[in-house]
Protein backbone atom coordinates (compact mmCIF):
# COMPACT_ATOMS: atom_id res chain seq x y z
CA UNK A 1 0.00 0.00 0.00
CA UNK A 2 1.34 3.42 -0.88
CA UNK A 3 1.78 5.83 1.97
CA UNK A 4 -0.87 8.60 1.90
CA UNK A 5 0.07 12.22 1.20
CA UNK A 6 -1.52 13.38 4.47
CA UNK A 7 0.38 13.02 7.77
CA UNK A 8 -0.11 9.46 8.91
CA UNK A 9 0.93 6.89 11.44
CA UNK A 10 2.14 3.41 10.66
CA UNK A 11 0.48 0.40 12.24
CA UNK A 12 0.96 -3.36 11.93
CA UNK A 13 -2.25 -5.35 11.71
CA UNK A 14 -2.32 -9.09 12.40
CA UNK A 15 -5.33 -11.01 11.16
CA UNK A 16 -7.11 -14.14 12.40
CA UNK A 17 -5.28 -16.26 9.81
CA UNK A 18 -1.90 -15.20 11.21
CA UNK A 19 -1.01 -12.94 8.30
CA UNK A 20 -0.02 -9.35 8.99
CA UNK A 21 0.79 -6.15 7.13
CA UNK A 22 1.82 -2.56 7.70
CA UNK A 23 -0.91 0.03 7.09
CA UNK A 24 -0.76 3.81 7.04
CA UNK A 25 -3.57 5.59 8.85
CA UNK A 26 -4.61 9.24 8.86
CA UNK A 27 -7.09 11.03 11.09
CA UNK A 28 -9.14 12.08 8.09
CA UNK A 29 -12.66 10.75 7.59
CA UNK A 30 -14.43 10.37 4.26
CA UNK A 31 -18.16 10.86 4.86
CA UNK A 32 -20.47 8.05 3.82
CA UNK A 33 -22.16 9.02 0.53
CA UNK A 34 -25.75 10.13 1.00
CA UNK A 35 -28.31 7.76 -0.52
CA UNK A 36 -25.79 5.03 -1.43
CA UNK A 37 -25.36 1.46 -0.28
CA UNK A 38 -22.02 -0.35 -0.24
CA UNK A 39 -22.43 -4.00 -1.21
CA UNK A 40 -19.88 -6.80 -1.32
CA UNK A 41 -19.87 -10.57 -1.27
CA UNK A 42 -17.21 -13.00 -0.12
CA UNK A 43 -16.56 -16.70 -0.23
CA UNK A 44 -16.48 -18.76 2.98
CA UNK A 45 -12.93 -17.57 3.73
CA UNK A 46 -13.77 -13.86 3.48
CA UNK A 47 -12.24 -13.43 0.01
CA UNK A 48 -14.10 -10.73 -1.94
CA UNK A 49 -16.06 -12.09 -4.91
CA UNK A 50 -18.25 -9.04 -5.65
CA UNK A 51 -17.85 -5.29 -5.08
CA UNK A 52 -20.42 -2.73 -6.21
CA UNK A 53 -19.42 0.72 -7.49
CA UNK A 54 -20.02 2.41 -4.12
CA UNK A 55 -17.67 -0.09 -2.45
CA UNK A 56 -14.96 0.54 -5.03
CA UNK A 57 -15.32 4.33 -4.64
CA UNK A 58 -15.36 4.35 -0.83
CA UNK A 59 -12.54 1.85 -0.37
CA UNK A 60 -10.14 3.69 -2.68
CA UNK A 61 -9.14 0.37 -4.25
CA UNK A 62 -9.83 -0.57 -7.86
CA UNK A 63 -12.31 -3.38 -8.48
CA UNK A 64 -9.40 -5.54 -9.69
CA UNK A 65 -7.59 -4.95 -6.38
CA UNK A 66 -10.70 -5.87 -4.38
CA UNK A 67 -11.86 -9.02 -6.18
CA UNK A 68 -9.82 -11.93 -4.83
CA UNK A 69 -8.53 -9.95 -1.83
CA UNK A 70 -9.41 -10.76 1.79
CA UNK A 71 -12.14 -8.46 3.11
CA UNK A 72 -9.92 -7.69 6.09
CA UNK A 73 -7.81 -5.35 3.91
CA UNK A 74 -10.36 -2.74 5.04
CA UNK A 75 -9.79 -3.37 8.73
CA UNK A 76 -8.89 -0.20 10.59
CA UNK A 77 -6.45 -0.53 13.52
CA UNK A 78 -9.06 1.16 15.75
CA UNK A 79 -11.40 -1.82 15.32
CA UNK A 80 -11.14 -4.47 18.05
CA UNK A 81 -10.94 -8.10 16.98
CA UNK A 82 -13.86 -9.00 19.23
CA UNK A 83 -16.18 -6.89 17.07
CA UNK A 84 -15.43 -9.17 14.10
CA UNK A 85 -15.65 -12.36 16.17
CA UNK A 86 -19.36 -11.68 16.69
CA UNK A 87 -19.83 -11.10 12.98
CA UNK A 88 -18.14 -14.36 11.96
CA UNK A 89 -19.82 -16.38 14.72
CA UNK A 90 -23.26 -15.17 13.62
CA UNK A 91 -22.92 -15.57 9.85
CA UNK A 92 -21.19 -18.96 10.15
CA UNK A 93 -24.20 -20.08 12.24
CA UNK A 94 -26.54 -18.93 9.46
CA UNK A 95 -27.66 -15.76 11.25
CA UNK A 96 -27.83 -12.11 10.18
CA UNK A 97 -25.36 -9.70 11.87
CA UNK A 98 -25.56 -5.91 12.30
CA UNK A 99 -22.84 -3.61 13.54
CA UNK A 100 -20.86 -0.40 13.23
CA UNK A 101 -17.47 -0.67 11.57
CA UNK A 102 -14.67 1.82 10.99
CA UNK A 103 -13.07 0.91 7.66
CA UNK A 104 -9.62 1.83 6.38
CA UNK A 105 -9.34 3.10 2.82
CA UNK A 106 -6.36 2.38 0.60
CA UNK A 107 -5.17 6.00 1.02
CA UNK A 108 -5.17 5.75 4.84
CA UNK A 109 -8.36 7.76 5.31
CA UNK A 110 -11.28 6.07 7.05
CA UNK A 111 -15.06 5.81 6.84
CA UNK A 112 -17.73 4.49 9.20
CA UNK A 113 -20.53 2.17 8.12
CA UNK A 114 -23.56 0.49 9.60
CA UNK A 115 -23.18 -3.03 8.22
CA UNK A 116 -25.56 -5.91 7.80
CA UNK A 117 -23.94 -9.24 6.91
CA UNK A 118 -25.87 -12.32 5.90
CA UNK A 119 -24.91 -15.84 4.86
CA UNK A 120 -25.60 -16.82 1.24
CA UNK A 121 -27.37 -20.18 1.48
CA UNK A 122 -27.81 -22.53 -1.49
CA UNK A 123 -29.60 -25.86 -1.04
CA UNK A 124 -29.31 -25.51 2.73
CA UNK A 125 -25.54 -24.91 2.67
CA UNK A 126 -23.72 -21.63 3.38
CA UNK A 127 -21.67 -20.85 0.26
CA UNK A 128 -20.52 -17.31 1.09
CA UNK A 129 -21.56 -14.03 2.66
CA UNK A 130 -22.99 -10.69 1.56
CA UNK A 131 -22.64 -7.40 3.38
CA UNK A 132 -24.68 -4.25 2.80
CA UNK A 133 -23.37 -1.08 4.40
CA UNK A 134 -25.37 2.11 4.87
CA UNK A 135 -24.85 5.54 6.34
CA UNK A 136 -24.28 5.12 10.08
CA UNK A 137 -25.72 7.12 12.97
CA UNK A 138 -23.14 9.67 14.15
CA UNK A 139 -24.65 9.52 17.64
CA UNK A 140 -24.13 5.74 17.80
CA UNK A 141 -20.58 6.04 16.44
CA UNK A 142 -19.75 8.54 19.19
CA UNK A 143 -21.14 6.10 21.76
CA UNK A 144 -19.12 3.19 20.36
CA UNK A 145 -15.72 4.89 20.01
CA UNK A 146 -14.91 4.66 23.76
CA UNK A 147 -16.20 1.07 23.92
CA UNK A 148 -14.08 0.01 20.93
CA UNK A 149 -11.07 1.73 22.53
CA UNK A 150 -11.70 -0.15 25.78
CA UNK A 151 -11.91 -3.47 23.90
CA UNK A 152 -8.67 -2.66 22.03
CA UNK A 153 -6.91 -1.80 25.29
CA UNK A 154 -8.06 -5.14 26.76
CA UNK A 155 -6.81 -7.02 23.67
CA UNK A 156 -3.42 -5.29 23.89
CA UNK A 157 -3.04 -6.02 27.58
CA UNK A 158 -3.56 -9.75 26.93
CA UNK A 159 -1.04 -9.98 24.06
Amino acid sequence: MAQPAEPSKQSRLTYFDGSSRIVYVTDLEVPFPQGRLIVSSTDLNGIITHANDAFVEMSGYSRDELIGAPHHILRHPDMPKVAFKGLWDDVAAGKKWHGYVKNLRKDGFYYWVYATAVPNIRNGVIVGYTSVRRKPSRTRINELIPLYKQWLDQERSVS
